[in-house]
């Protein structure tokens, strides 16, 4: 298990459904680099396969790079497997964005540049919770580890690639 103790992070909200955290890493913008490699570990594991690594690693980018950019400037990474699921939960201890600071989820809509990462989560992610409130927010993604559940299967090999 990685743990990183010695920085305050915020406050543990409960782990979810049952299972011990594989992972449970405080973060913050010089350890996102390490917590992509931590993540990417984990999610292989848990049996996942390359592609669902992929999604679960860049989820969890894009969630930890929100606390950053928009939260306290830090957070924590809770990584757990249960029934058949891998969870992965990214909390701080900022406030909440106001309504009009969420992202969209309408792509016709977009304006070039950031704003994009909560879509992209929610569509490599099996399920996407967000809890927000005074005390910060936690957002917990589930994907599935079974390979007969997984979402998206492997893209096809480009040609002469």
């Amino acid at each position: 298990m990685s743990r990183d103790r010695d920085r305050a992070g915020p406050p543990d909200r409960g782990a979810g459904p049952p299972g011990s955290p594989s992972l449970d890493q405080d973060f913050d913008s010089q350890s996102l680099h390490a917590l992509r490699s931590a993540v990417a570990a984990h999610a292989a594991a848990a049996g996942l396969g390359r592609q669902r690594i992929y999604d679960v690693t860049a989820a969890a980018h894009e969630l930890a790079a929100n606390t950053i950019r928009h939260g306290p400037g830090r957070g924590r990474l809770r990584l757990w497997t249960s029934d058949g699921l891998l969870y992965c939960q990214v909390s701080d201890d900022g406030a909440a964005l106001s309504g009009d600071r969420r992202p969209t989820a309408d792509p016709g809509s977009w304006q070039a540049g950031t704003g994009h990462g909560l879509w992209l989560v929610g569509q490599v992610a099996d399920k996407l919770t967000i809890d927000r409130g005074p005390a910060g927010v936690t957002v917990t993604v589930t994907f599935a580890t079974a390979p007969d559940q997984a979402a998206r299967p492997l893209p096809a090999p480009r040609a002469g690639a």
